[in-house]
C-alpha cells in the first residue's frame, strides 16, 4: 500500500514530466514504489537520490543521480527507459518497443570518440538549438522534447 506522500509526489512528477514532454512508466504501482524510495532518500539525505542506485549521502557527490538524474535523457535515447524505468520513451510506454535492462552509466567510462563535437561546445559537449523556439542546451545529444515548446528531438540543430 502506497503512502499519501508517494501519491502526491507521483502526481507532481507526472505533471512535470508531461509538461517537459516526458512520460512516466504507466505501471502506477511500480512508480508508486519508486516514489516511496525517493521519499525515503529525501528524508535520509535531504535530496531525492535515485532509489535504484547507492547514494553517497553527500549532495555534491550525488548531483548526477538526483531525480531526474543526468543519465535520463541518454538512457531514454539509447534504451527507451531511464535506469530505474521511471521515465519511458513513447515506444516503450505504448508497447511498440520492448523494455530491456538499461546498463548503469554512473562511473562508467565515456567514449569521447562516439560523437565528435562540432562548433560551439561547453566542456567538449555540443550545444544544441531548438529550431522552433531557440532554446539552447549543452549535452551530448539534444533532448527528446524541447522543454519550452515541446518540439521533437529532430527539430534541434548544433549551435555554433
Amino acid at each position: 500500500m502506497s503512502s499519501a506522500g508517494a501519491k502526491v509526489l507521483y502526481e507532481k512528477l507526472k505533471k512535470e514530466a508531461e509538461a517537459g514532454g516526458y512520460l512516466l512508466n504507466p505501471d502506477v504501482d511500480f512508480v508508486l514504489d519508486l516514489m516511496e524510495g525517493l521519499i525515503t532518500n529525501q528524508k535520509r539525505y535531504g535530496y531525492r537520490a535515485c532509489p535504484c542506485r547507492l547514494a553517497e549521502g553527500v549532495r555534491e557527490q550525488d548531483l548526477d543521480i538526483i531525480c531526474p538524474c543526468d543519465y535520463r535523457d541518454p538512457d531514454l535515447d539509447e534504451h527507451g527507459a531511464c535506469y530505474c524505468a521511471l521515465y519511458l520513451s513513447e515506444e516503450v510506454a505504448t508497447g511498440q518497443k520492448k523494455l530491456k535492462p538499461v546498463p548503469e552509466r554512473k562511473g562508467a567510462p565515456t567514449d569521447k570518440h562516439r560523437e565528435e563535437p562540432v562548433g560551439f561546445t561547453r566542456n567538449d559537449i555540443p550545444v544544441w538549438r531548438c529550431k522552433v523556439c531557440g532554446y539552447l542546451c549543452a549535452r551530448t545529444r539534444p533532448p527528446l522534447k524541447c522543454p519550452i515548446c515541446k518540439a521533437d528531438q529532430d527539430r534541434f540543430e548544433r549551435f555554433g
